[in-house]
């Protein structure tokens, strides 16, 4: 028995009254769950980019709607006996999904017509809404152009309404984008700016979705992703943006209209302080490296080994500086570490001959951890910081046997 699909004619209609034709057991992520069936239902279901709507039926709590060919079903958290039952929609995300889908439709009107970028896909998300363009990357004076001529209609509080005709009435009326179905086919018009075949919820006149807000465009294969929001979602994005935006010209110093500016000067002083910082810890490294190897002295087959334990107030970096320093060395192994991390570095020059990635793995595997690299050096972080000392330990052990 196919259901009646009440939204198709208004999608306004919050509360309904319906027969329950089924209500059989099912498990909706590993829960017992119900699926119903109505005769005539205004819950909408999961279809062309739009999530579905949720309520009630009864005391019964609806999770999820299906389109299965002629019949809607109803996911519901309780059984539904078989009879009458009064439906009611969650208006709030019913009127919401409506805002976004007539805006969409409006959007990519005005990419189309005006910029010829057509729309290929739809996505309509819990916060952000999307759609895929094709052809070549929308320019800021596209995407700024677009939403001005959209927000413009919406302005002009224009009817919109629903069409029924064929796949050929259709396409002689102007359809934006013709489909190739046979029979009677539902599509969305708004008044001068776009018709499109649909079976989604939407608003009666343009002035009910608020506005349109574009929020930024990227590269999605070989088409180009816009999101966007309307209505409520573009009023509270906006607000957010401005608070977001008032909170770092305080942080900055600055009046928000010099964010940017500023921004890029504290960037750029930023890179430069950690240039000379890194060029500074270096030379510390080098000239540590150098009275160390002068304090070492020189063990069987001509090994000099450095061994040594950093606590947290040196930088993670300078391991890796101070190994490579002293691997400088012939016949030098470097074994460092670090304790708030339980960082390893062992490196060595190459004419000591030994295999610092072999030395570090047979470490990690004894006190748990991970890392690697080349037989003359390599990284890695053990597991449990605490044994750190105990894993140094066991590689120069192992470092030194014959």
């Amino acid at each position: 028995m196919a259901t009646r699909r009440l939204y198709y004619d208004d999608s306004f209609e919050r509360e309904f009254e319906a027969d329950v034709v089924s209500c059989d057991p099912t498990l909706l992520a590993g829960m017992p769950a119900w699926e119903v069936v109505l005769d005539r239902t205004a819950f909408y279901p999961a279809s062309g980019g739009q999530p579905c709507d949720v309520g009630r039926l009864g005391e019964a709590h609806v999770l999820d709607v299906r389109d299965e060919e002629a019949e809607i079903v109803h996911v519901v958290d309780r059984e539904v006996a078989i009879g009458d039952v009064h439906g009611c929609i969650d208006w709030t995300r019913r009127f919401d999904h409506m805002q976004q889908h007539t805006g969409q439709h409006l959007l990519s009107a005005m990419f189309h017509e005006r910029f010829g970028r057509p729309t290929v896909s739809f996505h309509l998300g819990e916060e952000i809404c999307t759609i895929d363009l094709r052809g070549e990357e929308p320019s800021e004076e596209i995407l700024e152009g677009a939403a001005r001529a959209a927000n413009q209609v919406i302005s002009e509080d224009r009817p919109v309404t629903v069409r029924y005709g064929t796949a050929e009435e259709l396409a002689w009326l102007g359809v934006r984008k013709e489909v190739e179905r046979g029979g009677i086919l539902r599509a969305i018009e708004i008044d001068g700016a776009d018709l499109q075949p649909c079976g989604g919820t939407h608003v009666k006149r343009t002035a009910q979705i608020g506005m349109i807000l574009v929020r930024r465009c990227s590269k999605i294969r070989q088409d180009w992703r816009v999101e966007f929001v309307c209505g409520g979602r573009a009023e509270r994005a906006a607000r957010q943006d401005f608070l977001l935006l008032r909170r770092v010209a305080e942080r900055l110093s600055c009046a928000p209209g010099d964010v940017v500016a500023t921004a890029e000067r504290v960037v750029a002083e930023r890179d430069a302080h950690f240039k000379s910082a890194r060029a500074t810890l270096e030379r510390l490294a080098e000239a540590e490296a150098a009275l160390v190897l002068q304090a070492t002295p020189v063990g069987p087959e001509g090994i000099r080994l450095v061994d040594r334990v950093f606590q947290q107030d040196m930088q993670a970096e300078y391991l890796g500086y101070f190994a490579t320093h002293l691997a400088k060395s012939e016949k030098t192994i470097a074994l460092l570490a670090r304790i708030p991390e339980g960082h390893l570095v062992f490196a060595q020059h190459p004419s000591a001959g030994k295999d610092m990635n072999g030395l570090l793995k047979q470490v990690l595997q004894e006190f748990g951890g991970k890392g690697g690299g080349t037989r003359d050096f390599a990284r890695g972080r053990l597991s449990e910081a605490s044994k750190t000392e105990m894993a140094l330990a066991r590689g120069r052990e192992l470092a030194t046997k014959v």
